[in-house]
């Protein structure tokens, strides 16, 4: 298949400027395209994987991808999509999520390729010097108001209680300047997005066209947002949105994620978040087809990611905190890895002068893990309960300093999945 076709096959594929020409010109060589991140926060989340991996497919096909930080445009904010204002950031805001935001896009762009390295630019380095009579005169004049009332992203705001900013309303304007400016130097063809970016993309292509009497090519694609089998927004968890950065999102929280994706959503996210082959992605979706339970395609879309975004030796140490969970040996686990693990798991406090006068029934009992005291000695004799992983058989024991994970941990478990955890104070 060629790039457009794999694009088409893995669902990443939206609308195009002009789809047929952008054919013929990536039929034609190598070209130069880029994707804009803004710094909202001081890392980016799930839901930018999708134009991030896009510009790496780009790049693995042997064109010359750009990724765009906002420092410019981050300091305005976007309204694509948004319901409400941004609140907005300081300069120095900015400028701290821009240093991180450019750190995690080495991770995904090989920018020493010896034939087509990838760049990364901030448009504030060609926007900040600029005046305002400069942009109105150069950039402003081509706009018309009509037009961009008209966009999606500005009309949903202004049919909404809210309305728009005029500091929001001119951000197309700063993002089409962003195009203008890359294809002018950096023979930048190609600017790529989610779909909520149509509006700003179009801007950019109609910007380059009317400055320069249509001589200079430039087209946009878009790829439809990451979402769910309901419609929902993907990348969000109970605790919020998952984030590349391991402080934000731990590389045991990120693999969980993914291995508890839906059947109904894993299918879409192999093709669209993974640089699997169709033949792999078809055989796993058959997999899972046959057998749901074993959830092979859940675990394959998990390894990949954690991979690529965390590394091998995270994804090592997720899958061992996995584990534990299926009642693996917390041999050679680290505290903060444990730590990660019972984060997710009921738990229950004692007193540490407690610890040896209390009978583990009367603990299973109060973690939840058991109705009655009575109950709980059953669990224990019928060999249903575990200590640290390992089974209990005496239901008169009771628990030791030598039985507390780093000092200060119990890990409980009725059946094969049922779990708790008792922290001494």
């Amino acid at each position: 298949m060629t790039l457009l076709e794999d694009l088409q096959w893995r669902g990443l594929y939206a609308d195009c400027t002009d789809l047929a020409a952008l054919t013929r010109r990536l039929a034609a060589g190598p070209l130069t395209l880029y994707c804009g991140f803004d710094p909202t926060a001081d890392s980016l989340h799930v839901g930018n994987l999708v134009p991030l991996l896009a510009l790496r497919r780009f790049q693995l096909a042997g064109h010359h991808p750009i990724a765009l930080a906002g420092g410019a445009t981050g300091m305005v904010g976007d309204p694509s999509g948004k319901s409400a204002e941004r609140n907005l950031q300081t300069p120095e805001q900015v400028a701290h999520n821009i240093a991180a935001i450019k750190e995690q896009l080495g991770r995904f762009l090989d920018f020493r390729a010896p034939a087509n390295p990838a760049r990364l630019v901030d448009n504030s380095t060609w926007t900040a010097p600029l005046s305002f009579l400069e942009f109105l005169r150069d950039v402003g004049k081509h706009f018309s108001v009509n037009v961009m009332i008209a966009k999606d992203s500005v009309r949903s705001r202004l049919e909404g209680e809210g309305g728009i900013s005029y500091t929001e309303f001119s951000y197309m304007l700063l993002q089409a300047h962003d195009f203008l400016h890359l294809r002018t130097t950096a023979e930048c063809e190609l600017q790529v997005g989610a779909t909520d970016q149509w509006g700003n993309i179009t801007a950019g292509t109609d910007l380059i066209r009317k400055q320069h009497g249509g001589r200079l090519t430039a087209w946009g694609l878009v790829f439809p947002l990451l979402t769910k089998a309901d419609g929902t927004k993907y990348g969000k968890s109970a605790s919020g949105a998952v984030w590349l950065d391991a402080r934000r999102t731990s590389p045991y929280r990120f693999y969980q994620f993914f291995v508890n994706a839906d059947d109904a959503d894993v299918g879409k996210l192999l093709r669209v978040l993974t640089f699997l082959s169709p033949a792999d992605i078809t055989a796993l979706e058959a997999e899972q087809a046959a057998s749901p339970g074993g959830r092979a395609a859940q675990r394959a879309l998990a390894r990949e990611l954690t991979t690529l975004v965390h590394g091998a030796d995270a994804l090592a140490a997720a899958v061992k905190a996995s584990e534990i969970l299926f009642g693996g040996s917390l041999d050679g686990v680290s505290e903060a890895l444990f730590n990660d693990v019972i984060g997710e798991l009921p738990a229950r406090t004692l007193d540490r002068a407690l610890l040896g006068a209390t009978a583990l029934p009367d603990l299973l009992v109060q973690a939840g893990l058991a109705p009655s005291k009575g109950q709980a000695r059953k669990d224990i004799e019928g060999g249903g309960i575990y200590v640290n992983n390992v089974r209990a058989t005496e239901s008169g024991r009771t628990l030791t300093p030598a039985d507390l994970l780093f000092g200060r941990h119990v890990l409980l478990r009725k059946g094969k999945r049922t779990y708790a955890v008792i922290s001494v104070t």
